[in-house]
């Protein structure tokens, strides 16, 4: 009886474990069944088309058009002909068996691409063979194309998703394509959009026969959005072939908005040439140039000396801490004497020789001298200049100078603003005002990037605060309503004290180094500057040839455009920066350049430093003799 129970037991106690174990197969995991680990099905991937990019009035930027790419799922692939199949695909054994190793290192299970981006005269052809081989297949695929040879630097390209990031990100597979650098990195969430799934039930003969479970698992794809750039496409494209043959940084802001209306890096490239089988050559050729450095976007990383235009920093923080006012005069002997050593003297090129000169005048004259003695009497204002250099550093900071200014591209530099402990550690607490004096006209140890510089011309011709420079108008036919963009940041300097140093700069293009720049009818506000630069010579510090910079904006009243321009090399701000600056803003505001200036045109379009760079190249040490 007892055994009669126990066998009565067993029997009853296997069922329902059978039961239990067809309840949770059938019923709870049911919905979350993933077919992909089924050897009878092919799952087809069915790709969104990525968001389209226009410039701010609408000009189409990027595109899509269509790729195809033989794809491979190991687990599924039984023996076949390779040297046949290896004839069909136009490629040889080993690169068949390397392809094939690389695709089952990432996952048996799950396709990846085999050989992508076919031509597609051979897509037919291929389709039509492809099912005698198991495991394989096309697919179609959305690759990007840029319709205007411009702004590489801002758009970025897209690259295929490596093996890592496949294992991190659920989404993507290994060799899909995704955003790698400016735009295309920075909103690749939103131009993506979201790839469909299709599961294919197949036969023995590897052939589909219908949708797996009737399509109970399948998903369809949802598009990318759209996005408007702030960019304004027709002066990026001028402002490139301004810069033709030279290396330097342009950018332009709105600063009623803080919106980037031109971002240009010089040398750049096409950005077509990052787009289908030719990236892989082409991007070896780009990513490799250490010279010329066309995929380096100078108008965000480069860090250089401000010069001059820094002077006007110095002009509003001695304004602020009450040092000086409009009236102060300094006098200037060539120069300023700042230590009783011959070589401890700063020369000047304002040529007012002992006569004070006042606010106005130093700054549409540039003189050393006079901000030389604002930046003494900042530093040392309470005999403490440890204090004195914090506060300094803290008003350079409100205008975002020191630090990532937070707009909306993946690059960036801080630049330098050093502050008293940063001179505490390098001279070891013995430094005064004429220790680090060179910071008074924008030199020393202060490193600014052409974005900073313009947002600071535009916190300017704001009277007193900026918005953050972002890159980004619209995404589809919405505003970008973050708070991070549309709210202004005020500075530490007061409202009053920004209109006489206006005054001075509208004076630099009436009747000071700008003024061979003048443009009729636009009253243009600027500051031209040339920064020293410097380079180590087999353990020797050699000075190779200026930088030419301008910051400037226009119009004085309700200012349309702010911008920062430098050129590598280019020597004096008043010859290369300035006329292009002012062609820059002429070209905006009007739509075109006057008859007048179109000889101002022709000769900075065909003005090329090309020789300069070569000869440094070359030989170093007889180009730093040469420009000192």
């Amino acid at each position: 009886m007892q055994r009669s129970f126990l066998l009565y037991f067993l029997i009853t106690l296997i069922g329902l474990i059978f039961i239990g174990r067809l309840f949770q197969l059938q019923i709870i995991k049911h919905e979350s069944y993933d077919p992909i680990h089924n050897a009878a099905v092919k799952i087809m991937y069915d790709y969104p088309e990525r968001g389209y990019v226009y410039d701010r009035n609408g000009k189409l930027l990027i595109a899509n058009q269509l790729s195809y790419d033989v794809m491979v799922q190991p687990n599924q692939v039984k023996e076949l002909d390779t040297l046949e199949f290896c004839k069909l695909l136009n490629i040889d054994e080993e690169d068949f068996l390397k392809r094939f190793k690389k695709a089952e290192k990432y996952a048996t299970y799950l396709p990846s691409v085999f050989l992508k981006q076919l031509a597609k005269e051979d897509f037919a052809f291929l389709q039509e063979k492809l099912h005698k081989y198991r495991g394989f297949y096309i697919q179609k695929r959305i690759i990007r194309d840029y319709p205007i040879k411009a702004a590489a630097n801002v758009l970025g390209y897209i690259g295929e998703v490596n093996e890592q990031k496949a294992r991190e990100n659920d989404y993507y597979q290994q060799g899909e394509l995704e955003g790698k650098d400016g735009i295309e990195r920075q909103y690749e969430n939103e131009l993506r959009g979201r790839k469909g799934k299709k599961y294919l039930h197949r036969n023995r003969f590897n052939k589909v026969t219908g949708s797996f479970k009737d399509g109970i698992y399948d998903t369809l794809p949802e598009n990318g959005k759209d996005l408007m750039l702030t960019l304004d496409i027709d002066l990026q494209v001028y402002a490139q072939k301004l810069m033709k043959g030279k290396r330097g940084g342009i950018v332009a802001i709105e600063p009623s908005t803080g919106e980037i209306l031109a971002l240009v890096t010089a040398p750049s490239y096409d950005p077509n040439m990052l787009v289908g089988r030719k990236r892989s050559k082409n991007s070896v050729k780009l990513f490799n140039d250490t010279i010329s450095k066309p995929s380096y976007d100078r108008g965000l990383l480069a860090a250089y000396a401000p010069g001059s235009p820094f002077k006007m920093m110095n002009a509003l923080i001695g304004l602020q801490e009450k040092v000086i006012n409009q009236q102060t005069g300094f006098s200037c002997y060539g120069g300023y004497r700042y230590g009783n050593r011959a070589n401890e003297f700063m020369k000047c090129h304002c040529d007012i020789y002992g006569t004070p000169l006042k606010l106005k005048t130093a700054i549409a004259k540039s003189c050393n001298s006079y901000f030389s003695n604002t930046y003494k009497r900042i530093v040392e204002k309470d005999n403490n200049p440890t204090e004195g250099v914090n506060n300094w550093h803290n008003h350079v900071a409100s205008f975002g100078l020191g630090n990532y200014l937070g707009y909306d591209l993946p690059a960036g530099q801080k630049g330098l603003i050093p502050d008293g402990n940063y001179y505490n550690r390098r001279l070891n607490y013995r430094w005064n005002g004429s220790s680090i004096i060179s910071n008074a006209i924008g030199q020393g140890e202060i490193l600014t990037t052409p974005i900073q510089l313009a947002n600071f011309t535009a916190a300017i011709a704001n009277r007193g605060y900026f918005y953050t420079p972002h890159i980004v108008k619209k995404i589809d036919s919405s505003f970008i309503d973050n708070p991070k963009y549309i709210q202004p940041k005020k500075t530490t300097i007061d409202k009053e004290h920004f209109e006489p140093v206006i005054e001075a700069m509208h004076e630099v293009f009436k009747t000071g180094t700008g003024r061979w720049s003048q443009v009729k009818g636009i009253e243009i506000c600027g500051k031209t500057g040339t920064a020293e630069n410097f380079v180590i010579i087999e353990g020797i510090k050699k000075q190779l040839a200026d930088h030419s910079i301008l910051v400037a904006f226009a119009p004085k009243k309700n200012p349309k455009i702010a911008l920062a321009v430098f050129v590598e090399n280019g020597g004096y701000g008043s010859t290369i920066a300035a006329p292009i600056t002012s062609l820059l803003i002429e070209k905006y505001i009007n739509g075109e350049i006057s008859a007048k200036n179109k000889y101002r045109e022709l000769n900075m379009l065909n003005k090329s430093l090309q020789e300069i760079y070569d000869i440094q190249l070359q030989k170093p040490i007889e180009i730093a003799s040469r420009t000192k």
